[in-house]
This record gives structure tokens, C-alpha cells and sequence, in this order.
């Protein structure tokens, strides 16, 4: 597995479990009728800091769902994870959607809306803070919530950046 710039190159050795986030019916009305196609966001994760999105298109929700998750195997990132909470706070936005997530004390939970949940679980995230705020479209919010946790540095990242010993990044 090659890891650059957060992101992960082979997916043959992770075993990645996926997750729906939403559904999507489209209605296109023509001379014939209407004909109905589906768009469903998925993501998908190892759930031991490895987690991705994306987005399939089809005319039956199953297919949909199936080229969601070929898309989501196509851009993984690994996300850094300190005792099962994120190392610090992130804010980011895409689109009209904001994310806030903040570190939590072991025992909080994952206190986050359906699709930021759906994300935090899949990469495997026990207990986080977060808050949404602007839009709730679910793609947006998956989105933002990837761009923050791509953002994320790991306290050994931070120790080697600065030239300092891990104790000193915890203690300040």
C-alpha cells in the first residue's frame, strides 16, 4: 500500500466495508413517459483510518450503488486516528456546506448528523464532535467532511515538522 499526499494508492490488501449515505431519484419527463434514474452516494472504509467516497448513476438503485463503491475504491485517503478520536480540531467547506469537528473525550461517541456519521464510521472514528453547518445536502456534507479529515496531521507528522519529541506536541 502507497501512501502520498494522504492518499491511498492500492486498495488489493484492505478489506473495505461500504456504506449508503444517500439515494437520489431523478425524474426526466418525456414524449414516452417519465423515466426514473438513481444517483447514490457511498462510502466505504477499512475502519482502521482508511476511508473514501463517491458517487454512482444508474436506472436501478443496486447498480447505482455498486458504481458508487467503485467510484468511493478510486480515491481512499488515510486519515490519521490518536486513541479513536481525530488528533485536532478542522474546520472546512465545500460548496454551501461547513464542517466543525472537534476531538472528544474517550466514552463521547460519534456526536456528528447521518452523512458525517457515515463517514466517521467507516474510516473508524469512536468519538468526535462535529457540527454541520449551511447546507445539509448529504453530498456536500460527505465531501466537506473528507476535505477536513484530508487536512488532518498526525502527532508524529507534527514532532518531525517542528523538530520537537512527541511529548512536547501533547504538553504544548
Amino acid at each position: 500500500m502507497a501512501i502520498k499526499n494522504n492518499r491511498v494508492k492500492t486498495t488489493n490488501d484492505i478489506e473495505l466495508k461500504d456504506r449508503l449515505v444517500a439515494i437520489n431519484r431523478v425524474t426526466k419527463v418525456t414524449k414516452g413517459g417519465r423515466t426514473f434514474t438513481f444517483a447514490a452516494i457511498v462510502v466505504v472504509g477499512n475502519e482502521d483510518g482508511i476511508v473514501g467516497y463517491g458517487l454512482g448513476k444508474a436506472n436501478e438503485v443496486t447498480t447505482a450503488i455498486a458504481k458508487g463503491v467503485e467510484a468511493a475504491k478510486k480515491n481512499l485517503i488515510k486519515v490519521p486516528v490518536h486513541k479513536g478520536t481525530i488528533p485536532h480540531g478542522q474546520d472546512a467547506k465545500f460548496g454551501g456546506s461547513r464542517v466543525m469537528l472537534k476531538p472528544a473525550s474517550q466514552g463521547t461517541g460519534v456526536k456528528a448528523g447521518g452523512a458525517m456519521r457515515a463517514v466517521f464510521e467507516s474510516v473508524g472514528i469512536t468519538d468526535v464532535l462535529a457540527k454541520s453547518k449551511g447546507s445539509s445536502n448529504p453530498h456536500n456534507l460527505v465531501k466537506a467532511t473528507i476535505a477536513a479529515l484530508s487536512e488532518m496531521r498526525s502527532p508524529m507528522t507534527v514532532a518531525q515538522n517542528r523538530g520537537i519529541s512527541l511529548e512536547q506536541v501533547f504538553n504544548g
